[in-house]
């Protein structure tokens, strides 16, 4: 690793070591990552994809961290985050790209302002677009998927650009194909013509109804995906679950779907809390809930859920 970080030093690229991810996450919990690069345009991701990091070290995208844990133990690899040169978001007719850092309620905000419908569901979500692609993000009865056309991305083992389109993806609930050392850099989405008053009618009912049901505090949002034909949030308060606490976290008492980490809190102890959780689902009831959240860094992650540097490789962004 240590010749990789050299090469990546020699572009000229902002390298850190040692780079604390805990503010860069939603629970504002969580360790260092061994190497950290600030992209900040394509040209910096294209020098990046020379050196071909993703051959030699696991690599994390790290997004708006809302759907992240980190371990206290951290990061063994490099962890990228993409700046403002990834941001913008344009409307052709009825066609929207997006770069990968821009944020989804500003996207659903503006295709409303624009006439457009399909992409109302994100108002609510604080993610970004290149993070909601990877792990195809949803609610209110939509997701990424429905909307999706094309990505372009960058594959950090072999610097290669690629073009992908929706259906090559293998999306489904709360999944894609797409790897930890591929960069998604943009997305594609072909969208509806609509009345926009009623599109802001639908804004606006998702963001009272979020602000109505679900916390807030340093949280990541939905813990555990939706086991099929049930609700995560209704089985975790049948078994008694909210107000829940391991040391610095907490099982929300408003959303039982939501664990809340305490100002100066440990990732460890909202991993521990989620494993101390499935159990209980399991024993009351005998459903194995699936985390929803991307865990890093941790040696056996609750519910056997695939991290950064595990078997699929499947990171956040």
């Amino acid at each position: 690793m240590s010749d990789m970080l050299t090469t990546i030093e020699s572009t000229g690229l902002p390298v850190v070591e040692n780079y604390s991810l805990a503010a860069l996450s939603t629970y504002r919990v969580g360790g260092a990552a061994r190497v950290f690069v600030d992209i900040e345009g394509p040209r910096q991701l294209a020098l990046l994809a020379e050196c071909r990091p993703g051959t030699e070290m696991p690599v994390l995208v790290v997004g708006n961290g809302s759907n992240l844990l980190v371990s206290e133990a951290g990061f063994d690899g490099l962890a990228i985050r993409l700046g403002a040169g990834f941001s913008a978001v344009s409307v052709l007719d009825t066609t929207v790209t997006a770069g990968s850092s821009a944020l989804l309620p500003v996207v659903a905000r503006m295709t409303v302002a624009e006439s457009l419908t399909g992409f109302e569901w994100a108002v609510g979500v604080p993610g970004t677009v290149g993070g909601a692609v990877r792990m195809n993000a949803g609610g209110h009865g939509s997701d990424i998927s429905a909307t999706l056309s094309a990505i372009r991305a960058v594959d950090l083992r072999t610097g290669e650009n690629l073009v992908m389109a929706s259906n090559e993806l293998e999306l489904n609930y709360r999944h894609s194909n797409i790897a930890s050392t591929t960069v998604v850099s943009e997305a594609e989405f072909h969208l509806r013509r609509a009345n926009n008053q009623a599109g802001e009618a639908v804004l606006s009912e998702i963001v009272r109804w979020r602000r109505e049901n679900q916390p807030g505090g340093a949280n990541a949002g939905s813990v555990f995906a939706n086991p099929a034909g049930e609700s995560a949030g209704q089985l975790i308060d049948a078994a008694g679950c909210k107000g829940l606490r391991v040391g610095t976290a907490t099982v929300s008492d408003k959303h039982a779907n939501f664990i809340q980490a305490d100002s100066n809190g440990s990732a460890d102890d909202v991993h521990e809390l989620m494993v101390r959780v499935i159990d209980i689902v399991q024993e009351q009831f005998g459903v194995q809930l699936r985390p929803e959240t991307r865990l890093v860094g941790f040696a056996n992650p609750a519910g056997g859920a695939n991290q950064v540097g595990g078997a699929n490789q499947m990171g956040g962004q």
